[in-house]
């Protein structure tokens, strides 16, 4: 139960609630700070050269530039050096990924049918 306030208690009560808004407008700011620093909007669309390219991708120099021949990693090239995007390089990943869902028995017996490889039939004269 509250007690009855008079005008003389006032002031305590107002510097009570002045000292509780400070506590909170410092546990807001400690928060927002917390927030920030987990949440840097690291952009994904940040340049990389061949090398921070292979390191990122863990692959070798010969094989990214085999790709990159070959137009399976998308890549731009800057006069002697490619660039490469490393959202790019994750969603060419992706892309690459194979079926993680075990196949039916069906799929299983097409796709042994279709890797066999017989050999055409004789025609007898």
């Amino acid at each position: 139960m509250q007690e009855e306030m008079t005008f003389n208690d006032l002031p305590k009560v107002v510097s009570q609630m002045f000292n509780k808004v400070e506590r909170m407008e410092r546990v807001i700011d400690i928060i927002r700070d917390e927030v920030c620093k987990r949440n840097v909007p690291a952009s994904e669309h940040t340049p990389m050269t061949i090398d921070e390219a292979c390191e990122f991708l863990k692959m070798k120099k010969s094989t990214m530039y085999y790709h990159i021949e070959r137009d399976n990693i998308p890549a731009t090239k800057r006069g002697k050096n490619y660039i490469l995007f490393k959202d790019e390089l994750v969603s060419w990943l992706e892309s690459g990924r194979k079926n993680t869902q075990p196949m039916t028995t069906a799929e299983m017996k097409a796709q042994r049918q279709a890797s066999l490889k017989r050999r055409p039939r004789r025609l007898l004269p």
